[in-house]
C-alpha cells in the first residue's frame, strides 16, 4: 500500500472532518467497524527471559492505555521475540566488534593456505537492525514513542453540556453588568 496509513475512524471524527465526507457517513463507518475483544492471553510459555519479560511490560502498558486486544497477541510475540534477538546480537557486537576478519584460503583440503585476512561488517549488526526496525513498527503502532502517543490522543472531551449548566447556575449579573449585544 503506497502512501500514508488511514487514519482511524475514531481520530478522524475527533479531529473534526476535515476531508469533509460528513459526519454521519464517518460515525457509521465507525460503527460498523469491527471491534476486538479486550484482555490479552497469558504469556506464551516458549517466550523465555529477556522476550518473557517485555511481554508483560508491555501488556501491563497495553491494559492501561486500554488498547490491549486479543488479535495483537500475535503481533506482541513478534515484538517480544525480535526485542530480545536485538539484544542478543547487540551482545555478540560488543563482544566481536563491528568489523570481523574473515580468512581468506588458498588451496582445498590439506593444501589450504591461509595467505590474509578481509575485514567485513558483523553479520550480527544486520541482525541487530533488522530486529531494531520491527520493534520500533511495533512500538510506532501501538503508541509506545512520543510520536505515536500524540497521534492516538483523543483530544479534549465535550464539556458543552457541563459549561451550559454552569453558565444556567450561576447567578445573574446586574443589568449594567450584562454585556450588551
Amino acid at each position: 500500500m503506497r502512501g500514508r496509513k488511514p487514519k482511524p475512524l475514531r481520530i478522524q471524527i475527533v479531529e473534526g472532518d476535515t476531508r469533509k465526507r460528513g459526519v454521519r457517513k464517518l460515525q457509521e463507518l465507525a460503527e460498523r467497524e469491527p471491534r476486538a475483544e479486550r484482555g490479552l492471553p497469558p504469556c506464551p510459555e516458549h517466550l523465555k527471559g529477556v522476550a518473557r519479560d517485555r511481554w508483560f511490560f508491555w501488556a501491563e502498558e497495553l491494559a492501561a492505555m486500554k488498547i490491549d486486544h486479543r488479535p495483537d497477541d500475535a503481533v506482541l510475540v513478534g515484538a517480544c521475540m525480535n526485542y530480545a534477538r536485538a539484544l542478543q546480537a547487540e551482545a555478540l557486537i560488543d563482544s566481536d566488534g563491528l568489523i570481523i576478519e574473515e580468512p581468506i584460503v588458498k588451496g582445498r583440503g590439506e593444501k589450504a593456505e591461509v595467505v590474509g585476512y578481509r575485514k567485513r561488517t558483523n553479520p550480527a549488526v544486520f541482525v541487530a537492525n533488522s530486529a531494531w526496525m520491527r520493534v520500533h513498527k511495533f512500538c510506532s503502532e501501538f503508541g509506545f514513542s512520543p510520536v505515536s502517543r500524540t497521534r492516538i490522543a483523543m483530544g479534549k472531551q465535550d464539556t458543552t453540556e457541563e459549561d451550559f449548566m454552569k453558565l444556567l447556575s450561576s447567578p445573574r449579573l446586574p443589568r449594567e453588568n450584562r454585556v450588551k449585544i
